[in-house]
């Protein structure tokens, strides 16, 4: 067994092409050998620092049996020519072919025989084209080198049972050394094997794993804040990031000045976290504290690393605390008016116009949610204020936050600031939702407009473009019902809101906006519950009677039966009404005949008849009822409840009987217990699973009650 190794050593590259490449490579070459049936030990993976992309497969078979193939030639009544080129193409003599029939008549054929096939060749020639199919997110040429990558590559070491594996990749010729730092692309060395290469560089202080690497800044990071007494609450996608832009890592504790704290915690996270790649600390009761970690490459032996660090974000904070000191003391409903020198997107008005469109929304929601309209408004009037702030200019991030802690300093009521703070939010599928009435109301006002507006100028979003994050607005608005319990009349709001436009001269289809939006809610509900782990066919029965105004509801209910679909209940419930809905299916293509639903009880013939009939009664008594109303898991076991008198009826009654009225009759209490189900929701595109997990057909084990 042979050890893989391979190291693409190139100038620094940034955390997410490291990640992307290491990533995507490695899926490459394990499908490659896979491809080749070329064994490997289960041990494999791929790390990195911000200089090096290294790839190891541990126990690969060093020659592998390219087995037994068949080669198909020409016909055998084909001309001779064709004959003549197939031996010349494969190399071979007249002696060495055979005839044999096939479906489509008689041709020669070549066996090629079992050979044994060198890892090592197999792999020298192909590891050129297996690099190409890289797919960087943004690549570069550099000097007169036709090599487009990531980062200029400067060298190619990989081994392979502890010798070099050559091959030529554009200007670059693979070896069995590398350079040894990335500030000295002179001074090269010569490895062996991964073991010896991942010792000398750990000697040097070098950790060329990043998971390694990660634990070790972790580590300190939580040494230093126990031996403070400091809360430390990592930021995983910072730690991340860090990891990948050092390979000595030192932690080393640094400090600004507490005068700052009087800024926003918000700002001062930010300035630590986003523009600096510092760890901001806390005190045991979450207060933000005047220090920070900060992740170095080298030794500090002078201290200069550190002061160096503590002036940058000093001078970030200084500037911060002159515009917040600036900007609370500036007037936010006096500055209502400038909204209008300020466009909000071309066709769509000014943020004065915005401003007035969602005010208008948010009256209405807040008769919905039964909140104060005068509050709600007065929330919705300075939404957008900050944007008039140099502060907000300064961390654009921070729209809306901002405007709620300015709300705060001037004396706004809390539900105000606190709507304001939070209208943009949730931002994305994993973004934090609102809880507050006023916060919802208001966000669902802000999302509602931009999406009537960007859909009424016929901006919608492609498969691959989504420069107006209509996607991530969309999932927020989702977000907002869903996570927050609640039904919101969609439809009257997106017909306001075109309304408002048209009040303002912008005049837009309310038809075509309505049936584009739809489709597109639709689309982002899916993949929100897929997200949630929903199944795909429970996802697809759920929303074949899709209701904007029941957003909630649809996924509620999708949400609970796949909860119980693999337990008795669910396998249950689905056969009950597998079984009727597959013979109806049947009979519905057959006789071109449509079934209401409407049975004669005085057309029965058996007990079975009747108790199904009077079951089916029950149940819809109950479905009706106010106290079952939102009890989901209880209309599921009231659907499964059926198990019994479904089994008796199919077990005892032929459906397909003699007298055409009787199997009408049958048919439409078939279709009676369909549309009972169909008061949860369609279940037609359910599929159904046997205890083998194997995919299960009634239609074909009940046909019998219909033939």
């Amino acid at each position: 067994m042979s050890e893989f190794f391979l190291e693409l050593f190139t100038e620094e590259m940034p955390p997410s092409l490291q990640n992307n490449a290491k990533i995507e490579f490695l899926e490459i070459l394990k499908n490659f050998l896979d491809q080749k049936k070329i064994s490997y030990n289960k041990l494999y993976y791929s790390i990195s620092t911000p200089n090096r992309l290294i790839f190891y497969f541990k126990d690969i078979v060093e020659e592998f049996e390219k087995k037994t193939e068949e080669i198909r030639g020409p016909r055998v009544d084909a001309n001779k020519e064709s004959l003549e080129g197939f031996l010349k193409s494969k190399n071979i003599s007249k002696k060495k072919i055979f005839i044999k029939k096939t479906s489509k008549g008689e041709f020669y054929f070549y066996k090629i025989p079992s050979i044994k096939v060198s890892t090592k060749k197999i792999l020298q020639e192909n590891m050129p084209f297996l690099l190409q199919r890289i797919k960087w997110k943004k690549s570069m040429k550099w000097g007169n080198y036709e090599l487009s990558w990531g980062r200029p590559l400067k060298s190619i070491m990989c081994l392979f049972n502890g010798t070099s594996l050559n091959f030529v990749f554009y200007h670059l010729k693979s070896s069995n050394k590398t350079f040894i730092s990335k500030d000295d692309e002179i001074k090269t060395r010569t490895f062996k094997n991964f073991k010896s290469y991942k010792n000398y560089f750990k000697q040097a202080g070098v950790i060329v794993d990043d998971r390694e690497r990660k634990l070790s800044i972790k580590k300190n990071l939580e040494k230093i804040s126990k031996a403070k007494n400091f809360n430390l609450n990592i930021n995983l996608k910072l730690l991340d990031e860090v990891t990948n832009i050092v390979e000595k890592p030192k932690v080393i504790l640094c400090s600004f000045d507490k005068k700052f704290l009087e800024i926003p915690r918000e700002v001062i996270q930010l300035t630590i976290e986003n523009h600096q790649k510092f760890f901001p600390i806390s005190d045991k009761k979450n207060n933000l504290l005047n220090y920070f970690f900060s992740v170095i490459d080298k030794e500090d032996k002078f201290g200069l690393i550190k002061k160096g660090n503590e002036s940058v974000v000093d001078a970030r904070l200084s500037d911060a605390e002159y515009f917040w000191k600036k900007n609370k003391s500036q007037s936010m409903l006096k500055y209502v008016p400038k909204l209008e020198n300020v466009n909000y997107f071309n066709g769509l008005g000014n943020y004065l116009d915005k401003t007035k469109r969602i005010k208008n929304l948010s009256s209405v929601i807040s008769d919905e949610l039964l909140i104060s309209k005068e509050k709600l408004e007065l929330a919705s009037t300075i939404a957008k204020v900050d944007l008039l702030f140099d502060l907000v200019n300064e961390f654009p991030e921070m729209q809306g936050v901002l405007g709620g802690y300015f709300a705060e300093s001037q004396g706004f009521e809390k539900e105000v600031c606190l709507a304001v703070s939070e209208h943009y939010l949730p931002s994305g599928l994993n973004s934090r939702t609102p809880k507050n009435n006023y916060s919802i109301a208001l966000s669902l006002s802000d999302k509602l407009d931009a999406l009537v507006g960007f859909f009424g100028l016929d901006l919608i979003p492609t498969s691959s473009k989504d420069p107006y994050a209509l996607r991530r607005i969309t999932i927020g608005l989702i977000k907002l019902i869903i996570e927050n319990k609640m039904s919101f009349k969609l439809k009257e709001l997106i017909d306001y809101s075109c309304q408002l436009y048209n009040n303002q001269s912008i005049n837009f289809d309310r038809k075509s906006i309505h049936t584009n939006l739809t489709i597109f809610i639709i689309e982002r509900l899916k993949n929100y519950m897929k997200e949630k782990g929903i199944r795909q066919d429970i996802i697809e029965s759920s929303l074949i009677d899709f209701d904007l105004n029941n957003i909630f509801v649809i996924f509620t209910k999708a949400d609970r039966l796949n909860k119980v679909i693999k337990k008795q209940v669910g396998i249950d419930l689905i056969e009950n009404y597998k079984r009727a809905f597959n013979i109806l299916n049947s009979e519905t293509q057959q006789q071109n005949e449509d079934y209401k639903g409407s049975a004669d009880p005085a057309l029965f013939k058996s007990n079975f008849e009747k108790d199904l009939f009077k079951k089916i009664h029950d149940i819809r008594k109950n479905f009706t009822s106010i106290n079952l109303e939102n009890d989901y898991d209880g209309q599921l076991s009231l659907l499964a409840s059926l198990k019994k008198e479904v089994e008796s009826f199919f077990d005892n009654v032929i459906v397909n009987d003699n007298d055409v009225i009787i199997k009408k009759n049958r048919l439409e209490l078939l279709k009676m217990l369909c549309n009972t189900f169909d008061k949860y929701f369609n279940f037609e595109k359910i599929e159904f699973l046997n205890e083998k997990n194997s995919f299960y057909f009634p239609t074909i084990i009940f046909y019998h009650h219909i033939c």
